[in-house]
């Protein structure tokens, strides 16, 4: 389960960016990042958009938690 940053069309933005979110190599062909969102291995894109990381991880947090199973008590 990653954070991915996304371009303002919500594809992956692959290339490292500056800290504000514009390519590094202007001449790249990279739109830069507008958002991230919570990408989970086995459901795909999870929830809504989120315009910072740190607003994404309580996100992240909660899916990884929903994925653990619960346990179940032992019978004699």
């Amino acid at each position: 389960m990653k954070i991915a940053p996304l371009h303002p069309d919500g594809t992956e933005c692959e290339p490292r960016g500056q800290p504000s979110g514009k390519p590094r190599d202007p001449a790249s062909g990279c739109a830069g990042r507008r958002s991230y969102a919570v990408v989970c291995s086995a459901c795909g894109l999870v929830r809504d958009r989120h315009g910072l990381r740190v607003l994404a991880e309580p996100a992240q947090t909660r899916h990884r938690d929903s994925h653990k199973t619960t346990l179940v008590p032992a019978t004699r």
